[in-house]
């Protein structure tokens, strides 16, 4: 397994071992030890499961209360995820950064607490996997605007995306509210 640090402060790109031959592929998509070697050390509690079309974008969410860190994967398809950094006490807070996940490069990207997350589905569908830290707390979700001036995110859109009604209605980074301080779980 390799390790890589992401572009803001916390993230991590990991690009675990696939073992190839005539029948196929195997991977440990998590063994808890290593993932303490590399950093990430927290507890996961629930894991999330989505299958969705070409154009669907999920995002960007976020928990203000019981922030949740992320392990995310796609298992099969391809999408492009994003990220944006909502701790103000953070040196990256507002920017965002953008990685290719897909079943090819079979990448994981590990978002600590107090990030906003999304994705857009760049394959015919993609189904994504992730662990939390945290368990889902919908009284305390919010959704920062996927397509907010001031963020400037570069979605590799081919015309308007799927969205939900929920991210339809999401908050620009000046409306949302943010992380203050230190998150319960983040860095």
């Amino acid at each position: 397994m390799r390790v890589h640090a992401g572009d803001l402060h916390g993230l991590v790109i990991v690009e675990p071992d696939v073992f190839r031959d005539d029948r196929g592929s195997f991977q440990v998509t998590y063994e808890r030890r290593q993932y303490l070697e590399a950093g990430i050390g927290l507890d996961f509690v629930q894991d999330n499961f989505s299958r969705s079309a070409r154009g669907t974008l999920r995002g960007l969410h976020y928990q203000i209360e019981h922030p949740q860190g992320k392990l995310v994967q796609v298992v099969q398809g391809e999408v492009y995820d994003v990220v944006v950094d909502l701790r103000r006490h953070s040196h990256t807070f507002g920017r965002w950064s953008g990685i290719v996940l897909s079943e090819e490069n079979r990448r994981q990207l590990y978002v600590p607490p107090g990030f906003a997350h999304g994705f857009l589905v760049t394959s015919e569908w993609a189904d994504f996997l992730y662990k939390c830290t945290d368990f889902y707390s919908p009284e305390h979700e919010r959704t920062l605007r996927w397509d907010d001036p001031q963020l400037a995110i570069d979605w590799p859109l081919d015309g308007g995306p799927l969205l939900s009604n929920k991210d339809r209605q999401g908050k620009t980074l000046a409306e949302c509210e943010t992380f203050e301080h230190g998150t319960e779980h983040g860095t």
